[in-house]
Parts: structure tokens; C-alpha cells; sequence
């Protein structure tokens, strides 16, 4: 793990005091307008949970994230599914990343752990959601959903969306408008899940195609398979393409 600059005592002090202050901030900071020297001091806390964030994850290998529900048990088919993903991403050299929390995000990491594989998670501090799965080899606690989904964003160079809430949607969507925007390269987002995501696909042709929202080609960011050779295969894929595109980026360069 990458080591911070030593601190002087003082500064040391007030971070100490800044990030045991940090529960429940996000609230306190979107509930309207503050005055500047409070908004400044969550400015900080922000930043602290960032670079929490960047010291914590220090690791090699490829990352993937798997988005997904909190509220499936083991025995589900989702879970099942999210924890035999997770096994075969690790099985192929993947790094893989969750939210850090129960349910899918569980099943992931549980995979993932059982193949030998690396396992982390960005836990954020809610009610149903308070304590990290056991199946983690690092992971980092959030008060701030952006920062937690920043950080589950940053690391990885594929994007797994299992079936779950608002939470994952909105993890999702946010996902594909930065590769929309091109604020991040155009990593593969892969749905599994296909008996639940089906009408999500029917509701993007029936409603944001059909009222010109999207493009067609907007729906190509987005594949939808319940095959895990077929994910690998994407990965893959994808990845090579990404390669060749940087070695031709690189040599245009010179």
C-alpha cells in the first residue's frame, strides 16, 4: 500500500477529528445551502474520504465491478449466479470489486475469495448496508454515495449490473453516461440477469429510442448474456481492442 506524507501532529490531529466527523455528512451537505466555512469543512471530509479511498486500493491485475442488489439470500438464483461469476472472474485473473455490502455484492466478493482471487469492496454506511461481507481482502467505508461510486468506477475496466433497486440503477446509468460523454473509455457494461433486465431493454426501444432520448447506438454499450463464457469473452475482447487502440494511440504519438 502506497504510504501518505507524514503529517505534522496538529494537521494529524484535526484529520483524525475531521473523518471520526464524517458520519452522516452527505445529508447534513445536500440538505441545502450552508454557510462557506461549514461547506469548506465538507470539502475536506470529501477529499479524506478520497484519498482513504486511492491509499486503500493499491493492487495489480485488472479490475471488474459487479453492481447489483443488497437483498438477495444465499440459495437465490441471483446470488448463486453473482457468486459463481465472481469464481470464474478470479479463476481468469480478474480483480473483483463490489460495493462491499450483503446479497449480490456478497455473493461476488464470496466467489471471487473461494477461487483464490483478490476481493474489495467500497461499503457505504447506510442502514441496510452498515457492515462489510466477510468476504473481503480490503475494503473502505463510505458516508458520501459519490465517493463510493467514484472509487467503484476509477479501479475497474468492466462493469457487471446483476439484478437489483434504485441503487443499482442508478449505479448503472451513471456508468453508461460516462462512457456516453466519453469521460471514461469505452469500457464493456455487461447485464446479467436476463429474465430481469429484459424489460429494462424493452423500456430503452419502447421509450427512449421511440422518443429520439437515445441513440441505437447507445444500446451497444450495453450487452445482456447469462452466460459466463460469453462474459469472459466480452472481457476479453474488449479488452484487446482497448490494447490496440493504445498502442495506436502511442505510436501517432511519436
Amino acid at each position: 500500500m502506497a504510504e501518505l506524507p507524514e503529517l505534522p501532529e496538529t494537521i494529524a490531529a484535526r484529520t483524525t477529528t475531521l473523518l471520526e466527523r464524517a458520519k452522516d455528512v452527505e445529508r447534513i451537505f445536500l440538505r441545502g445551502r450552508r454557510n462557506r466555512t461549514e461547506d469548506l469543512e465538507n470539502a475536506i471530509r470529501i477529499f479524506l474520504e478520497l484519498l482513504r479511498g486511492f491509499d486503500s486500493f493499491d493492487f495489480e491485475g485488472p479490475c471488474v465491478t459487479i453492481f447489483g442488489s443488497a437483498r438477495f439470500k444465499e440459495g437465490h438464483r441471483y446470488y448463486e449466479m453473482a457468486r459463481e461469476l465472481g469464481r470464474r472472474l478470479a479463476q481468469a485473473g480478474f480483480v473483483v470489486m463490489t460495493g462491499g455490502g450483503p446479497g449480490i455484492m456478497e455473493a461476488a466478493n464470496r466467489g471471487a475469495k473461494e477461487a483464490g482471487g483478490l476481493s474489495l469492496g467500497c461499503n457505504i454506511l447506510v442502514s441496510h448496508e452498515t457492515k462489510p461481507n466477510s468476504y473481503l481482502d480490503k475494503f473502505v467505508e463510505f458516508d458520501h454515495f459519490f465517493v463510493r461510486k467514484l472509487l467503484l468506477v476509477k479501479y475497474s475496466c468492466a462493469f457487471i449490473v446483476m439484478p437489483g433497486g434504485v441503487g443499482t440503477l442508478d449505479e448503472i446509468f451513471e456508468t453508461l453516461t460516462l462512457i456516453q460523454t466519453k469521460k471514461i473509455e469505452k469500457f464493456p457494461v455487461i447485464a446479467m440477469g436476463h429474465d430481469f433486465w429484459s424489460n429494462f431493454r424493452s423500456f430503452l426501444f419502447d421509450s427512449l429510442i421511440a422518443e429520439g432520448t437515445i441513440s441505437q447506438s447507445d444500446l451497444n454499450l450495453l450487452f445482456l448474456t447469462d452466460s459466463y463464457d460469453e462474459v469472459l469473452s466480452i472481457l476479453n475482447r474488449e479488452m484487446k481492442e482497448s490494447n490496440r487502440s493504445d498502442h495506436k494511440t502511442e505510436g501517432n504519438s511519436h
